[in-house]
């Protein structure tokens, strides 16, 4: 926060522009309502269009006919601009339409001008257990002593026991309304500032993305220098504190049973008469579906990085494979030229290769070929006949059949597990049909793999025997 610092910032960081704008109160409500308020990641450029078309309508019917004179588009355009950065330009996959974005400078500066307002209920209470749940977790994080820890455990036990027996007794310790407000406000502050930090996250992959593709536009040199830069940066982002943050969050996040702890409380929390009275915003209540959606979108800014690299390589090898080609064929065209008349010096000299002897008598004798007896039936040493019936037995598994139960599965859930896919349907083909199950889910980008969770599965053979098999968790997504 020194004073060459801060007018830097005021040069150049794009939240700061925001603040001095002169249409800054029209801008920062319109970015609240259209993105933050509704937890949108993304709209359609009609649909953003339209949208503004109506708030400045209703602006110039209460300001006048002549304030903010220029069209709905015109001012997406600029504020798009590299000059404002207050909103991101771009085309999705399959669509010709442009989409926007809020850039996370935009969102900070909005969320601080939301800060300013005098809140209603100030909790201080919660906040004070907050920080002391948060120094106990350091504490017990880094308590080296194995007796310090086990005398904790042990005093922790001793509370719950202790409670326990209270509850049984028949005294229960309930909150009051004023607390249960108090948490719940602080609750949906940090699920929505959750969204923000999606966003900030996206927008560091982003950047990298398009640093590659500038380095890959104006680099000359080989594949592994560019390769070990962008895996450089690439490691520093995921290694720092703010991405081993996001992919610890994702992974708790893409347990299927914490989606479901998760909306089972928030369905619970809403029913109570406290949080009724306070009007929440219903659109809490799936504030874990906006997670993993942010998610996704981050998760296909590393894919696109991904592929662009994959594309560098590819554009690379066929660069070198062509260059080579053009100097075989170079060196082809200069020996047919001087193929009739040879140059009078030659530049180099080649000594002449040691000459094959082939004597007569080192040459082997002529050795007539065996005639192989072949019969019609094969036979084992006692006499009896082979049973070739196990040749023909092969294994057909219906993929397309594997496929439909997939889809059956998710028209009532949006995601299943391949345990609960068996448990519903049963392996009729066993081992064979597991292995189809998984080459599905690896082909499948809705599909998940996780190989530090494993699950187990069974099925009955035709011969009646149970077996069993551990595999990576599988999770099928819509």
């Amino acid at each position: 926060m020194d004073f060459d610092t801060l007018v830097n910032l005021r040069e150049r960081h794009a939240g700061w522009r925001l603040l001095q704008a002169d249409h800054a109160p029209m801008i920062a409500s319109f970015f609240h309502r259209c993105f933050i308020t509704p937890n949108v990641r993304a709209m359609a450029e009609s649909e953003l269009t339209g949208q503004l078309e109506d708030y400045l309508a209703g602006l110039r019917d209460m300001l006048g006919e002549d304030s903010y004179p220029r069209q709905a588009l015109a001012y997406l355009k600029d504020w798009s601009d590299d000059r404002r950065a207050w909103l991101r330009r771009y085309y999705t996959t399959g669509s010709d339409e442009a989409h926007y974005d809020l850039t996370p400078a935009a969102e900070g500066a909005v969320r601080w001008l939301a800060g300013l307002e005098q809140p209603q209920f100030v909790g201080a209470e919660s906040r004070l257990m907050t920080v002391f749940d948060l120094l106990q977790q350091i504490v017990r994080g880094t308590e080296t002593d194995p007796a310090a820890r086990i005398a904790e455990l042990t005093a922790r036990r001793d509370e719950i026991d202790a409670e326990i027996e209270r509850v049984r007794a028949g005294e229960l310790a309930l909150m009051d309304d004023t607390r249960l407000k108090e948490r719940f406000l602080q609750m949906a502050d940090t699920a929505r500032a959750l969204l923000a930090d999606f966003r900030q996250v996206e927008h560091n992959f982003r950047q990298l993305d398009r640093q590659v593709r500038e380095r890959i536009t104006w680099f000359e040199g080989g594949k592994g220098e560019v390769l070990e830069e962008v895996f450089g940066e690439h490691d520093a982002i995921s290694d720092s504190d703010q991405g081993r943050s996001f992919r610890a969050f994702w992974d708790f996040l893409m347990s299927p049973s914490r989606q479901e702890q998760l909306g089972e409380l928030l369905g619970r929390i809403f029913e109570l008469e406290a949080i009724v009275e306070l009007k929440p915003d219903r659109r809490l209540k799936r504030i874990h579906h906006d997670w993993l959606e942010a998610g996704e979108v981050t998760q296909r800014t590393v894919a696109r990085l991904s592929e662009q690299l994959r594309r560098f390589l590819d554009d690379q090898a066929w660069l070198e494979n062509r260059r080579i080609m053009e100097l075989i064929r170079d060196l082809e065209r200069k020996a047919v030229a001087v193929r009739d008349h040879p140059p009078p010096q030659l530049g180099m000299h080649l000594d002449m290769p040691t000459p094959e002897l082939n004597l007569t008598m080192d040459r082997p004798l002529f050795s007539p070929p065996i005639r192989p007896s072949i019969e019609t039936d094969a036979m084992l040493a006692d006499g009896e006949l082979i049973d070739t019936d196990a040749l023909f037995n092969q294994v057909h598994v219906d993929r397309q059949a594997l496929e439909a139960g997939i889809r059956r599965a998710l028209q009532n859930r949006d995601q299943i597990t391949l345990a609960e896919l068996i448990d519903a349907e049963p392996l009729d083909q066993g081992l064979a049909e597991l292995v189809t199950y998984l080459a599905i889910a690896a082909e499948q980008s809705a599909a998940l793999i996780d190989e530090a969770q494993q699950q187990t599965v069974s099925w009955i053979q035709a011969n009646g025997r149970q077996r069993r098999a551990r595999i990576p968790l599988v999770i099928f997504s819509r």
